[in-house]
């Protein structure tokens, strides 16, 4: 920090941004001036196309039908490897549902029940209870308590099965990548484009390929899930391992200890509390890929909140999708609360230490075994069940009702005024004009190496042929992001000044944030039908977390000492928020809205379900029509609109930071 108390920064642009400014306009007006209609200039030539998706599509078929390896084909070695994971697979599902029948010869057999549902909430919150305390225990036990009454057991007993194997294998091979990246710089380097890819990389894109080369069915769901969820992993990691102290790591070489004993005795001990970080995402991401998967045979309760969407079963969906954020809760509090504790090794007795596994192995084993005799103690019985599916099906109608005209008369008053002029507008803009503006953005915030990354990830989109709707795709975001923001940090400005309002703010928001995505297409579209207008509902909705929390966070982490050197000079309330507090709390808004962009790209492959015609419909339609060319380069055309974004967003950051002299 190198403000002084009595000089605060003005928020002055520059005249760098002035020539950025004019240079933009001059490339998009110029083009469109000068060229002819039809002209390359301003509609990219079909002739010109670079055909990647039908050579990325018969990489693939020739991969599936006719790479041999020698002793095996590459279809089998996919196959074999499928077949692996069906067994832990079978395992998790046997254990939480099925059961598992024994033959004994003839026509004996003997069948051993799944652990009941009374015996894994009391498991649950016996956990919670060891690692949290009272509180974390009700809350777990609660939240399986809700699959339960409310009719999900068994699909969510599918889902946590899945989620059992996933999370495991995505762990050890984001812990394997990790250590790798932390030993071998170069290796990082070259894992770091590929990871920021499967980040941004829309989750339907993963399915195609995965789908040639592994088949449909909940093996290959998980597999999905496990690509999905190994990123973070690996990120973590290597940043954990880099945090050790570097005296723990000295003391560890001069106490004599060999590179694997380094590794394994003072490094992953020393980084645990981070390494749990990373297992935390691991389990969200996976929870969050359950219903993508169930489009590839997961089944569960990703199954559900899909078929209620294809129903508009907004009671069904609603339940189905709390089901999923419940069980996101439970594990996630669990897991966070795993990573706090310590496990030092305490004096006692063989029994002190193991009453606990005991007592565990008691909870699971007492209501199983009471289950065959006390069949409601097996499975909740169900005419215990509850549902709040009706009220929210009447919620709906009757909104409809009283409310159409108006809903109606302001959809078309956005869609006629904004939406559509706007849409218009950005395809009418010159795909050279685009490219150089991108470039220029590029080169003014970080120069050369960032104008070459933007330029070039631009022109992909054109070459690819995905130009027209890469446009669509821009005018979905730009307007969703701006109505967002527009909603969010005002929203964050009032919580960050008013500490009882926040507490309600950030309840809500944490809510929002773990609801799965597809659960807000149900009512967007009962209430507004398909569209435009509904999909930017669903990503507003989706997207506003991030301007909220980092609004917050900005106004909250202004150094005091600021305020009250502002407050000495006079300022008002009003001047001391609009003349210190928002311009420091600028960089960490512009993150902010860097996450808000992710988030909405991330939503809008899924609003393709309610008639966009985006680059998300192209991926969905690749699924359809298991075409994983035509889904890969869709998608990589997504992930490079996030990385221009990204990039752009964060270089003005950074300068902002540098420029009010917060950079570290």
């Amino acid at each position: 920090m190198t403000i002084a108390a009595g000089a605060l920064p003005a928020p002055t642009w520059g005249r760098p941004w002035i020539i950025l400014w004019c240079a933009v306009l001059a490339a998009v007006v110029l083009p469109m001036a000068l060229a002819q209609p039809e002209s390359p200039m301003l509609i990219y030539p079909v002739g010109w196309e670079i055909p990647f998706k039908t050579w990325i599509s018969a990489a693939i078929k020739w991969l599936v039908e006719e790479f041999d390896l020698g002793l095996f084909t590459f279809k089998q070695l996919t196959r074999g490897i499928a077949w692996l994971l069906d067994g832990p697979l079978w395992l998790a599902r046997a254990i939480l549902l099925d059961g598992v029948v024994i033959p004994l010869g003839g026509e004996r057999v003997v069948a051993l029940p799944p652990l009941s549902w009374l015996s894994l909430t009391l498991v649950a919150a016996c956990f919670a209870w060891r690692s949290g305390g009272g509180r974390l225990a009700l809350l777990v036990g609660g939240c399986f308590l809700y699959l339960a009454m409310f009719g999900w057991w068994e699909s969510a007993m599918v889902t946590l099965a899945s989620i059992a194997i996933a999370v495991p294998f995505g762990v050890a091979g984001g812990l394997a990548l990790g250590i790798a990246g932390y030993r071998r710089r170069r290796f990082e380097q070259a894992m770091t484009p590929v990871l920021d890819l499967m980040q941004t990389m829309p989750i339907f894109a993963y399915l195609v390929p995965i789908l040639f080369l592994f088949g449909f069915g909940p093996v290959a769901a998980m597999i999905a899930t496990i690509v999905f969820a190994l990123p973070p992993m690996v990120r973590v990691t290597m940043f954990a391992l880099r945090q050790v102290a570097s005296e723990l790591v000295e003391f560890g070489r001069m106490a004599g200890c060999s590179r694997h004993q380094l590794l394994w005795k003072v490094l992953m001990p020393s980084a645990r509390p981070g390494l749990m970080v990373g297992v935390n995402q691991v389990i969200m991401l996976s929870l969050n890929m359950v219903i993508i998967a169930s489009m590839i045979g997961a089944g569960g309760l990703g199954f559900d909140v899909l078929d209620a969407l294809k129903r508009l079963d907004i009671g069904k969906g609603l339940e189905a999708g709390l089901s999923i954020t419940l069980l996101a809760i439970a594990l996630d509090r669990l897991s966070q609360s795993l990573a706090r504790r310590s496990l030092p090794r305490r004096a006692g007795s063989q029994l002190g230490r193991s009453a606990g596994p005991l007592l565990i192995l008691g909870v699971l084993a007492v209501p199983t075994a009471l289950g065959t005799l006390v069949p409601a103690l097996a499975h909740y019985p169900d005419a215990w069940r509850i549902t709040t599916g009706p009220i929210w099906a009447d919620l709906v109608k009757a909104i409809n009702i009283r409310y159409f005209d108006d809903i109606d008369a302001f959809k078309n008053l956005l869609l006629l005024n904004v939406l559509v002029p706007m849409k218009r507008g950005l395809a009418d803009i010159p795909w050279v004009a685009v490219v150089v503006a991108a470039a220029l953005a590029g080169y003014q915030l970080g120069r050369w190496r960032l104008a070459l990354l933007t330029g070039c990830l631009v022109l992909f989109i054109a070459v690819s042929g995905n130009w027209e709707k890469s446009m669509v795709t821009v005018y979905l975001i730009v307007v969703s992001v701006v109505l967002a923001c527009l909603i969010g940090i005002p929203i964050g400005i009032v919580a960050a000044g008013a500490p009882a309002f926040n507490r309600v703010v950030q309840a809500v928001i944490d809510t929002l944030q773990t609801l799965p995505t597809f659960v807000y297409l149900i009512p967007v579209i009962m209430l507004f039908q398909v569209g435009d207008f509904s999909a930017i509902i669903a990503i507003v909705a989706f997207a506003v977390v991030p301007s909220i929390r980092y609004t917050v966070l900005g106004l909250t982490g202004v150094p005091a000492h600021l305020l009250e050197a502002a407050r000495a000079h006079g300022c008002s309330r009003a001047q001391v928020l609009l003349k210190v507090r928002l311009p420091l709390a600028f960089p960490e808004i512009m993150l902010g809205i860097n996450q808000t962009v992710m988030m909405a790209l991330s939503m809008l492959v899924i609003t393709a379900l309610v008639g966009t015609r985006d680059l998300g419909q192209e991926v969905y339609i690749a699924l359809a029509k298991a075409d994983p060319g035509r889904g890969l380069v869709a998608g990589l055309c997504v992930a490079f609109l996030a990385m221009v974004c990204d990039r752009l967003i964060n270089a003005a950051a950074d300068r902002r930071r540098r420029t009010l002299g917060l950079a570290s």
